[in-house]
């Protein structure tokens, strides 16, 4: 059993660390791409490595792939909208909102979650916002934003609950397909201009095969082991591997508050694992 619980702490990691270094891409793609485009191009290729396993798979992965689906879709369109208007930092911050949405949304339903991950929810939005706060006034890119945190909020949730039923393969696969599908139906309401001599291949291909497929995947696989709270609180250190990823690879060094902040985060995600709630088994039972 903490065999099986420290393997999905390790994918859920990895994830977050890949995650970490997609901000800049999407900002830089945003200037020659519209978020539609961005988001049909990353997915399509995504899509294109599960392909051969999604043939023959049962009609209820492909419901379930098609619920998680559409909410992984309108996270990245609100999160990829708002970064036109506000900063990467900011979007970083307000996207983990639901580190305290998750929790609060699932007492609702009378799930009862230890102090353990209150409290590593609590610090860990303090110290997100020690990280990225840049000290500039609201604006409409933070609304839209809070979508992707709400968004994101019952992706996690659900996402919980099908990895339980369903092999974590097909189920990112049919959700590859299902944000393609949809942002190819966005770009035909926004109907950009493609340029393809400006096109930015290099971020594409690294959002659609890393950031998209490898990491949906890790996530599936992490969160058949680690309950959605405690898997939400590990989300939060993507800011703290972005900051890295600047100092490595821009430079980039944090004042004094970023470093309290990063580790808050840290200190939040050792917290949240202290949670009495018992992991989820090592295999989980699958539909075929």
């Amino acid at each position: 059993m903490r065999r099986a619980r420290f393997l999905g702490l390790l994918y859920l990691n990895l994830a977050t660390l890949f995650w970490g270094s997609t901000f800049v891409m999407v900002k830089d793609g945003l200037a020659t791409l519209e978020p539609s485009q961005i988001n049909f191009a990353r997915f399509s290729v995504a899509a294109l490595f599960f392909l051969p396993v999604l043939l023959g798979q049962n009609r209820a992965l492909w419901w379930a792939g098609l619920e998680l689906g559409a909410w992984l879709f309108f996270a990245y369109l609100t999160q990829t909208v708002g970064l036109q208007y506000t900063t990467a930092s900011r979007s970083a911050f307000i996207t983990t909102l639901y580190v305290v949405a998750l929790p609060l949304f699932m007492g609702l339903f009378g799930r009862r979650l230890q102090w353990p991950v209150w409290v590593g929810a609590g610090l860990a939005i303090l110290g997100v916002g020690l990280l990225s706060y840049d000290g500039s006034p609201p604006n409409l890119g933070d609304l839209w934003t809070l979508g992707t945190a709400l968004c994101f909020t019952f992706y996690i949730w659900r996402m919980e609950s099908h990895t339980q039923r369903f092999p974590a393969l097909p189920l990112t696969g049919v959700q590859m397909l299902v944000v393609a599908v949809a942002s190819g139906l966005w770009t035909l309401f926004e109907k950009p201009t493609w340029d393809f001599g400006a096109f930015p291949y290099g971020s594409i291909l690294y959002l659609g095969v890393v950031a998209s497929a490898l990491c949906i995947w890790l996530q599936a696989l992490g969160q058949r082991t680690v309950p959605a709270p405690q898997a939400a609180v590990v989300f939060t250190l993507e800011p703290v591997y972005a900051a890295a990823f600047a100092y490595v690879l821009l430079g980039e060094r944090l004042g004094l508050q970023g470093v309290v902040g990063a580790l808050l985060i840290v200190a939040a995600t050792l917290i949240s694992q202290l949670s009495g709630e018992k992991p989820r088994p090592e295999r989980a039972t699958e539909v075929t």
